[in-house]
C-alpha cells in the first residue's frame, strides 16, 4: 500500500490520491444489486491524460488491478471495486474540448455529464441524441463503457452509433487513438466499436469524438391507455410495421403507472394495464400522431390523449423518466433487468414477466423502450428478508432465461458487468467466449483492467485462444 500510494503521488497531485478508508469506501459500487464489491486500496481522480497514463503504468509495474469509474449510475456492477484495487475515477476529466458545427462533432473528456453536453451543443443548433434515463448524472465515459441507450433509441439509435473516435489509455500506459473526425472512414479494423461497451476491461477512454445531429423540432407526444399489455404491444407492432418513425415509443405497466402517480401526483390513469407513450419530432407531427392514435384505437386502446403542446409532452416524458425512482420507493431494494427481445415477442415478454412475478409473490414493474423491444423489469424486494431476496434473485434469472427463449438478449443497454457474466456465456456460446478472451489478452495480457467483469479470466491469465487440435 505504501509503495503504491507513493508511486501514484509521483505523477498526481496530492489531493487526487485518496486513501482514507471512509472516503475510498464510498467509491465501492455502482447502483446494481446482488453484486459483490471489494475495498479499494486507493482512489485516484486524475485531470489529464498524462495522469491516467501514470496510473496505468504504476498499476502494471506493481501488478495492481484497476477499476475505471464514472458517475457510478450503472446497473450491472461494472464499476464495483475489487479488494486492493486502484479505483480510477474519471469524473474530474469533465471538459468539453470542442464543438464543431461544420463537422457536426464534439470532442469531450470522459467525465462530461450527458445532459451538460446536450445543453452545450443545443446552443449551436445541434443535438447529441443518446439520452439514458440518468442523463442528468451519468457521464459520457460511462455511457461509452456500457454502450448506453435511452428513450430516443427507436429513432436515433444508441451510444455506439455516435462514437466516431477515441483516445484510450491501454493497460501498460500507452495511448491509443482510434477512429476518425471525418463523416466517413473505414480504414482498418473498427477498434472504436470494440471499446464501446467493453466496460473498462480493455482500456480507459480519456477522450471521445462524438457525432452530432441537427436539433430536431420539439417533439409532440400522446398517451394511450390499454386494457392489457398484449393490446399495447400489438399497437407497437402495428406502429412499426406501418413505417412510422416515432422519436419515442415507451411503455409502462400498471405497477409503474401507479408508482409514478404515488411519487409525483401526475394524475396518470391508474386503472390502465399498460400506458403507451408515442412522440414525433417532425416539423408537423400532427398527421403521424393521428395515424398512431388510430392504430392504438384499433389495437384496443380505451383512451388516447394527445398532448396539446411541448410542455404537456415533456410532462409525459418526465413520467417515464420517473418510473425507476418511483419503483424504488415500493420496497427497500430493486433489481433492474434489461432484456431486449424482438418487437414481435414483446407481449410474450411482458406476460411472461407478470407470470414470474405471480409465481414468486413479488412486485415487478415493467417499463420498456417498446419501439426497440428493450424491457426493464424492475424486481422490488426487501434484502433483509432472506426468503424474499432469494425469490427476487430467482425471478431475475427467470426473466433473463425468458428473454433468451424468445430470441432476445440479456442486455440491451446496461451492460454485463458482474451481474450477467454467467448469462453472457450462455447467450454467446463457447466459440464467441474464446474469441472474446483472446481480445482481452491482446489489450490486457496481465488481466489488470476491471478484473472479473464481463467475462471470467483464469488466475494464470492464460486468456488467449486455445491450442489448435
Amino acid at each position: 500500500m505504501g509503495d503504491l500510494t507513493e508511486l501514484l503521488r509521483e505523477g498526481l497531485p496530492a489531493e487526487a490520491v485518496l486513501t482514507d478508508p471512509d472516503v475510498t469506501g464510498s467509491y465501492g459500487r455502482d447502483m446494481a444489486g446482488f453484486c459483490a464489491a471489494g475495498a479499494p486500496a486507493v482512489v485516484v481522480l486524475p485531470r489529464t491524460v498524462e495522469q491516467v497514463q501514470h496510473v496505468l503504468r504504476t498499476a502494471t509495474a506493481l501488478r495492481v488491478p484497476v477499476v475505471p469509474q464514472g458517475a457510478r449510475t450503472g446497473l450491472s456492477g461494472a464499476a464495483n471495486a475489487t479488494d486492493g484495487c486502484i479505483v480510477l475515477s474519471l469524473v474530474k476529466m469533465d471538459r468539453i474540448l470542442e464543438i464543431d458545427p461544420v463537422e457536426r462533432i464534439a470532442v469531450v473528456e470522459p467525465g462530461v455529464i450527458n445532459a451538460v453536453l446536450s445543453r452545450a451543443v443545443a446552443e449551436h443548433g445541434l443535438c447529441y441524441p443518446p439520452d439514458p434515463s440518468s442523463w442528468e448524472q451519468c457521464t459520457i465515459g460511462g455511457n461509452i463503457g456500457t454502450a448506453s441507450g435511452g428513450l430516443c433509441c427507436v429513432k436515433y439509435g444508441v451510444t455506439a452509433e455516435y462514437v466516431l473516435g477515441l483516445d484510450v489509455v491501454l493497460a501498460d500506459g500507452r495511448l491509443l487513438t482510434t477512429g476518425r473526425r471525418t463523416a466517413k472512414g473505414v480504414a482498418g479494423y473498427d477498434l472504436t466499436r470494440l471499446f464501446v461497451g467493453s466496460e473498462g476491461s480493455l482500456g480507459v477512454v480519456v477522450r471521445a469524438v462524438l457525432a452530432l445531429r441537427p436539433a430536431p423540432p420539439a417533439q409532440l407526444a400522446l398517451a394511450a391507455e390499454f386494457p392489457s399489455a398484449a393490446a399495447a404491444c400489438e399497437a407497437v407492432r402495428q406502429i412499426m410495421a406501418r413505417g412510422h418513425a416515432p422519436s419515442l415509443l415507451e411503455l409502462m405497466d400498471r405497477t409503474c403507472v401507479q408508482a409514478v402517480n404515488s411519487l409525483a401526483k401526475m394524475g396518470l390513469p391508474e386503472t390502465t394495464e399498460a400506458l403507451l407513450l408515442a412522440a414525433f419530432d417532425t416539423p408537423d407531427p400532427a398527421p403521424d400522431l393521428a395515424a398512431v392514435a388510430a392504430l392504438c384505437t384499433d389495437a384496443g386502446a380505451t383512451e388516447v390523449v394527445p398532448a396539446e403542446d411541448a410542455a404537456e409532452s415533456d410532462l409525459l416524458l418526465e413520467a417515464r423518466r420517473l418510473a425507476l425512482p418511483a419503483l424504488e420507493r415500493l420496497r427497500p431494494a430493486t433489481m433492474i433487468d434489461d432484456v431486449c427481445v424482438p418487437r414481435s415477442q414483446l407481449a410474450a415478454m411482458l406476460e411472461g414477466t407478470a407470470a414470474i412475478a405471480r409465481a414468486h409473490d413479488l412486485t415487478i414493474g415493467v417499463c420498456a423502450h417498446a419501439g426497440d423491444g428493450n424491457t426493464h423489469p424492475v424486481v422490488c424486494f426487501d434484502p433483509a428478508d432472506p426468503d424474499e431476496a432469494r425469490r427476487a434473485r430467482a425471478s431475475f434469472e427467470e426473466i433473463m432465461a425468458l428473454g433468451l427463449e424468445l430470441g432476445g438478449t440479456i442486455t440491451g443497454e446496461h451492460g454485463v458487468g458482474l451481474l450477467k457474466k454467467e448469462w453472457l456465456a450462455r447467450e454467446a456460446g463457447p466459440v464467441a467466449m474464446e474469441v472474446q478472451r483472446g481480445i482481452k489478452a491482446v489489450f490486457d495480457p496481465l488481466g489488470l483492467l476491471n478484473p472479473g467483469k464481463v467475462l471470467d479470466v483464469p488466475d494464470d491469465h492464460s486468456i488467449g485462444f486455445p491450442a489448435a487440435t
